[in-house]
């Protein structure tokens, strides 16, 4: 058993690197392991506490990485099992923890347990996966949709049977009823713990169990309704969120724990995730915590539906702990979805410290930092498969998972020498690494501020909130831990708005974004697109 850290993962700040856009050090094209462990100095100088790396297992890659073909190797594209154990090793040397996904929802068509799986009705693993007859008329057993368009079910005439899957035909889901197949992924868990991982993060968790008497699922209702794709016009009540669920989490749990402080958050989508966020991290018996896409969905960011997400959260006997996500590999950009383009660096400095004011673990996705935009990636370019069945009405994952820009003159931008598997945009290099670095006025230099801001701080890291009554559209909250307290205070609006501060006396320390610094001491109009945070000790006579 490894020794516990104190919960080092409560208000953390991990860095999520999707491995094929990090680094190409092999000149294929694609990022590969060796390039994220050569720049890990890079992760560690903006201060997180540790990286989340999306899959890197061996993998046919219909979706790059999520269906899963061996769930204890390394692609050869990635690199080696030996190259994850030098990552690993270099990681926590300098001090920065790693998570990894696990994908329990689906395996690849080339997975072994499917191949067996496929070949009969009466094979050890059978009912490893989730198969039904036909209907009498040869049509699928149900009205079940994938997600990436098209019915959830795929015939397989091997056993004369229909296979389930969630996404793609080529990712069948797995049956997470049957206790072999518990037993088989907690045994997967076990082979990274023993390696040294130091957490997991659960894809499409809510997605992992399915109602076993295969009924229809209902009409969607609004505001959930929409006829952009098959699924999104139904309630996703018998392929999603089962309450068997929980009892699996215990026992991940239970294996987790007996390798210490191991970090654990479920990915939460889809319709209304809140119930079963805090059912998945309830009593800390199950997991540490969850995300969904409150924020990753925003459209626009507004005072009002910030105070709503948050304060669903309220650090009640047995409530789990919550993560937040502006940016990651399936949503476009936060540059983009909340600014106009061009986007203007300090809106992303303003976003950047709005997350670093929140309660919970924070996420960040690579280039966030540099305040990337959504690249434009044409349609002969594309490579996602969801963007491809769905245009153009599509999600495009493509354009949030372009390379890493690591220096704007070399070619490629430095992500490689090779042609990169997806284009990289002109407007990224005038972003590039080299470009921001040694600049502290940059978005990367704000970055690096900030979060060291919230790491100074225990208020800001693991701190109850409580909103301050202000005009509806600020939004002002303090933080507060012991004596130590932190003021947040926010105009997210594109015009100014007069704010009457609470009184205080100096601030310990404090960054600000489009206003000056001080602006808590006095009647103010707080400027369009503007925030600040302060950090005071001896927080019970500062605010009043």
């Amino acid at each position: 058993m490894r020794e516990s850290n104190n919960e080092w993962w409560r208000g953390a700040v991990i860095y999520q690197i999707y491995p094929r856009s990090f680094l190409d050090t092999n000149n294929d094209g694609i990022g590969d392991l060796n390039g994220i462990a050569s720049r890990l100095e890079y992760v560690a100088d903006l201060g997180v506490d540790g990286i989340w790396v999306s899959p890197f297992f061996t993998s046919p890659m219909k979706d790059f990485g999520y269906d899963v073909a061996d769930y204890r190797d390394v692609d050869p594209v990635f690199g080696t099992l030996e190259d994850f154990d030098a990552l690993l090793e270099k990681a926590h040397r300098f001090n920065l923890k790693v998570i990894i996904d696990q994908v329990y929802a689906h395996t690849s068509d080339a997975h072994p347990w499917f191949t067996e799986s496929r070949s009969s009705r009466v094979n050890d693993k059978a009912d490893w996966f989730v198969w039904a007859d036909a209907k009498a008329d040869g049509s699928p057993p149900n009205n079940w949709q994938s997600v990436f368009t098209g019915p959830g079910w795929t015939w397989d005439a091997r056993r004369e049977q229909y296979y389930h899957h969630n996404f793609l035909a080529e990712q069948p889901h797995l049956n997470l009823h049957h206790p072999a197949v518990q037993d088989a992924l907690l045994d997967v868990a076990r082979f990274w713990l023993e390696r040294g991982v130091d957490g997991f993060r659960l894809d499409a968790l809510n997605h992992g169990m399915h109602d076993p008497l295969l009924r229809d699922n209902p009409r969607a209702r609004p505001p959930f309704f929409t006829t952009s794709r098959p699924y999104l016009m139904q309630e996703q009540r018998h392929t999603m969120n089962h309450p068997d669920m929980p009892a699996l989490l215990e026992r991940f749990r239970r294996l987790t724990d007996s390798f210490g402080e191991v970090f654990t958050v479920a990915e939460v989508g889809s319709g209304d995730p809140l119930p079963i966020q805090k059912a998945y991290t309830a009593d800390s018996k199950r997991l540490h915590s969850a995300y969904g896409f409150e924020f990753l969905g925003m459209g626009e960011v507004t005072a009002d539906k910030v105070r709503q997400v948050l304060g669903k959260w309220n650090g009640n006997p047995g409530e789990g702990w919550p993560s937040w996500a502006f940016s990651n590999h399936d949503v476009p950009r936060v540059a983009s979805r909340w600014c106009p383009e061009p986007a203007p660096p300090h809106r992303t400095c303003l976003f950047a410290l709005l997350q670093i004011a929140l309660r919970g673990t924070m996420l960040i996705y690579q280039g966030e930092e540099l305040g990337l935009t959504q690249a434009e990636i044409p349609f002969e370019k594309l490579q996602d498969p969801e963007a491809k069945n769905n245009w153009p009405q599509t999600f495009g994952r493509d354009g949030a998972r372009t390379p890493m820009p690591w220096r704007r003159n070399d070619a490629g931008a430095g992500f490689s020498g090779a042609e990169p598997w997806l284009p990289m945009p002109d407007e990224h290099r005038l972003l590039a690494v080299d470009v921001q670095a040694a600049d502290p006025r940059s978005t990367l230099g704000f970055f690096r501020e900030a979060i060291s801001l919230r790491r100074s701080s225990d208020a800001l890291k693991c701190g109850d909130l409580r909103f301050l009554d202000a005009n509806g559209d600020v939004l002002a909250f303090e933080r507060k831990s012991g004596g130590n307290l932190a003021l947040c205070v926010f105009n997210l609006t594109g015009r100014p708005i007069d704010w009457v501060p609470p009184q205080t006396g100096a601030a310990e320390r404090e960054l600000s974004v489009g206003c000056a610094p001080h602006a808590h001491q006095c009647p103010a109009s707080l400027p369009p697109f503007s925030g600040y945070v302060g950090v005071f000790s001896d927080g019970e006579s500062k605010l009043r």
